[in-house]
């Protein structure tokens, strides 16, 4: 934290729901130095159209839950918090939210959703068939709008008087 800010949100942890929770919001402990908040009772769904990015996690050294979250007035007149916005175990979907410039957080998944997610995109993930790409050598020339080049080994042409280095100033002596 730098020596100008007087406060930062991180996310501290996610953690499956539970009865006693509720399903409202609610500050848990406010300090001078610390609120911890928790949003209970956010849905976590896995779809099959996204088990790449399930895999990508699953197989990244930690994998991690991702949490988008918003500063928002819960007050009126009072500092905005961080709100949750959206929980995913996607790559793909932490990827497009910090290409929309959101704030995205991670906190390490326990072993047990891990072994979940693992079976989940083993299921229904499909490796791409990566295509034989054709030697740079037989692919033929462009120049840089996409129009036919050629290369030639003769010499350029010149213009009219065939030049060939000779002084053309055009005087007589």
């Amino acid at each position: 934290m730098a020596r100008w800010q007087s406060h930062r949100w991180t996310l501290a942890d996610v953690v499956p729901h539970e009865p006693g929770f509720g399903t409202e919001p609610r500050c848990l402990r406010h300090t001078p130095d610390e609120s911890l908040w928790i949003y209970p009772d956010w849905p976590l769904e896995l779809y099959t159209d996204d088990a790449e990015g399930y895999w990508l996690n699953q197989t990244a050294p930690v994998p991690s839950f991702f949490v988008m979250w918003r500063m928002q007035e819960r007050v009126q007149g009072q500092e905005p918090v961080a709100v949750p916005q959206a929980l995913s175990l996607s790559y793909h979907d932490a990827g497009r939210w910090l290409d929309a410039q959101e704030t995205v957080e991670n906190v390490p998944a326990p072993a047990d959703v891990v072994a979940h997610l693992r079976a989940f995109s083993e299921a229904f993930y499909v490796p791409e068939v990566k295509k034989r790409q054709r030697p740079q050598s037989f692919q033929g020339l462009t120049d840089r709008f996409g129009q036919p080049a050629s290369v030639s080994t003769q010499e350029k042409r010149r213009g009219p008087g065939g030049g060939g280095g000779k002084d053309m100033a055009g005087g007589s002596a």
